[in-house]
């Protein structure tokens, strides 16, 4: 294998671990990991040491607490910046009438005879209990793009789809109250 073919399969697998995130997605990822470095981890190594000179360890569950949540708060640190340097900034170019991200979309499923509605938003904010669905779920994909009026199918798997009817598209502007999916 060629260097120039060795590069190219880099850039290939590189490009496979890129996340869409939107400009505020990245802003409300850096919020979080200055908050966790600047006021939470302090207080972390703080409850840590102080556990630590209470004698011995084994015995102690406020040192092992204390230990369990300061591990938590570093893990969560790093994958926050493994996201923010894997991130490509998302620009949804999606015009007024059609599916686009932060805009809420009512689908009728004629299957179920069920009317559904899905705010679309990047794949950190997805959250299928608040009917948020990221743009890279099969759903949002299907819906991507499209305009009230259009019959969609969804492909869930090899094996089955379904066909969806989009009703009624709203621009809902981005107000950052959908949190960040957790680990």
């Amino acid at each position: 294998m060629t260097k120039a073919e060795e590069q190219e399969k880099l850039e290939e697998l590189l490009e496979k671990e890129r996340i869409d995130l939107t400009q505020e997605d990245i802003a409300k990822i850096q919020e979080e990991i200055d908050y966790r470095k600047q006021e939470l981890g302090p207080q972390l190594r703080e409850r840590l040491q102080t556990a630590r000179a209470q004698g011995d360890l084994s015995e102690n569950f406020e040192y092992t607490m204390a230990k369990r949540e300061n591990n938590q708060n570093n893990s969560r640190v790093h994958y926050l910046e493994g996201i923010i340097r894997r991130a490509r900034i998302f620009e949804d170019r999606s015009a007024e009438d059609e599916v686009g991200l932060n805009k809420k979309v009512t689908i009728y499923i004629p299957e179920d005879d069920e009317e559904e509605t899905y705010k679309i938003v990047s794949s950190l904010r997805g959250d299928s209990m608040e009917n948020r669905i990221s743009k890279e779920s099969p759903l949002g994909e299907a819906l991507m793009g499209k305009k009230v009026g259009d019959t969609v199918t969804i492909k869930v798997n090899a094996g089955f789809s379904y066909e969806a009817v989009i009703r009624k598209i709203e621009i809902v502007p981005d107000d950052g109250s959908d949190s960040l999916r957790q680990f």
